[in-house]
């Protein structure tokens, strides 16, 4: 059996980082919180609103923190002297909406992937899932890449921009459900030609998942083999899998049949195509566990436990139900064990086959693998249409769907393919799958819990369960 928890390789050699409580990153992160409620939407400040005599001692402030701390962060000086040289060029500008893409360029936390390497980020941007408004944020964080993670993406799961991080402290845009630090999210003056990196928070991503599925486990009166219960248990082990989960995730979206991503080419699908897209995604980092598990690495058995449980239970009752994505991708994984016999609902509790729940989730995976693979002999339109059919044999469509009526109720003459394609995004219901009577009741069980988890990290998960 092949233990995947190793300790950090070179932890003794790594520059000091900061704790939280360090009176710079205090002076920085104050600061900060005082800046953001000044700006607009777009990042920038209206000095007609605001006296500049208010914002420039704050950005000072900023300046000379992130000079302090920069010592503490060697690998990262180039980076940190263009975000001073960027922050004092929005100031030049009067704070008009501010140009970051000189100090983004210089980040590039993929290029040095090291267990326990600590990064200062400071950028104007929106968080995902979190703030939608380009507000200054400050992050303290580290890089999860320990030997086992390094060797399989070397020698299997090549994905050179992955970046798995961990909180150690942030500013408010990320007190939210925001589990990411994407590069796109930054203000800048032109989008770069690529980017090179993404990072994934795996202690938040952790943190939420032991605290939903350890409610949903009770609620529900699901058996659960001993291994998941300790997985649920264990923050450390269960950082290790999403970090190996989001490896093969990630990577899946630019990998395999596809005649279409709706991530990596920027333009409007139907939802269902989203939730295709991620549900694929996931399903194949299932499909690899399997035989990650069946290789002898114990982290196999744990992201199928984290797939599951991450879909089945959090994904359908997170978020509000118009168009939503993901929340479609976890009901049609259960829909679909359900149906092919592998979970029950009966006398007010939940079973899975465990000897079978692995062979017909990798049934469904595919399934929808079929269908990209026809996609590509597809026009689009079709290619739309048949997505939808295949979510509908286990979905029930909204009963006011027009979708749900097929070809011949669908505006398929509205003009050009343009037209077309606007008119038949236009046509989808907000919810063109509503959850079931199962997951109405689950809903209400989890809600709060659910709630809790904004702004988690592993060390907050604690008072989540209290």
């Amino acid at each position: 059996m092949q233990n995947l928890s190793s300790p950090p390789a070179a932890a003794a050699d790594l520059p000091v980082a900061p704790p939280a409580d360090h009176p710079a990153w205090l002076r920085l992160k104050d600061a900060v919180e005082a800046l953001r409620p000044l700006q607009s939407k777009d990042g920038s400040i209206d000095l007609s609103a605001v006296q500049r005599g208010t914002v420039d001692p704050l950005l000072a402030t900023v300046l000379d923190a992130v000079q302090e701390l920069a010592p503490l962060f060697p690998h990262d000086a180039a980076y940190l002297e263009a975000v001073g040289a960027d922050l004092r060029k929005w100031a030049e500008t009067g704070y008009r909406e501010p140009d970051f893409l000189d100090s983004l360029l210089a980040f590039q936390p993929a290029a040095d992937r090291v267990d326990g390497l600590a990064h200062l980020v400071v950028f104007p941007m929106y968080t995902q899932n979190g703030n939608p408004n380009r507000n200054l944020e400050a992050v303290l964080l580290q890089v999860v890449w320990p030997d086992w993670l390094a060797e399989l993406e070397r020698t299997r799961f090549d994905n050179p921009m992955f970046v798995p991080i961990t909180f150690t402290d942030f500013t408010a845009g990320y007190d939210t459900n925001s589990a990411v630090l994407f590069p796109e999210t930054v203000a800048v003056r032109k989008a770069p030609e690529r980017f090179t990196w993404g990072g994934i928070f795996c202690d938040r991503e952790a943190a939420r998942f032991r605290a939903v599925s350890s409610s949903a486990v009770q609620q529900l009166g699901l058996e659960i083999p001993a291994d998941a219960a300790e997985l649920i248990a264990d923050q450390e082990r269960a950082q290790q899998t999403f970090v190996l989960w989001d490896l093969v995730h990630d990577r899946t979206h630019s990998h395999g049949d596809l005649p279409f991503d709706p991530f990596m080419i920027k333009q409007r699908s139907p939802f269902w195509m989203y939730g295709l897209e991620e549900l694929r995604c996931d399903l194949t980092a299932f499909k690899e566990a399997v035989r990650l598990e069946a290789e002898g690495y114990k982290q196999g058995r744990d992201v199928q436990y984290a797939i599951l449980f991450d879909r089945l239970f959090r994904f359908p009752v997170t978020g509000d139900r118009v168009r939503n994505y993901d929340g479609m991708g976890g009901q049609l994984l259960f829909a679909y064990l359900h149906q092919h016999d592998a979970l029950r609902w009966r006398d007010n509790r939940l079973t899975i086959d465990w000897t079978r729940v692995a062979e017909v989730t990798n049934a469904l995976c595919a399934e929808i693998e079929a269908l990209y693979r026809a996609g590509i002999d597809r026009p689009k339109t079709a290619h739309w249409i048949a997505a939808y059919e295949l979510v509908s044999r286990y979905l029930t469509p909204h009963p006011a769907s027009t979708w749900a009526k097929g070809p011949a109720a669908l505006p398929l003459d509205a003009g050009d393919t343009k037209a077309v394609n606007k008119a038949l995004c236009d046509a989808v219901h907000p919810d063109e799958f509503p959850l079931s009577m199962f997951y109405e009741a689950l809903a209400k069980k989890l809600g709060g819990v659910i709630a809790a988890t904004t702004g988690i990290t592993g060390a907050g998960l604690q008072e989540v369960a209290a």
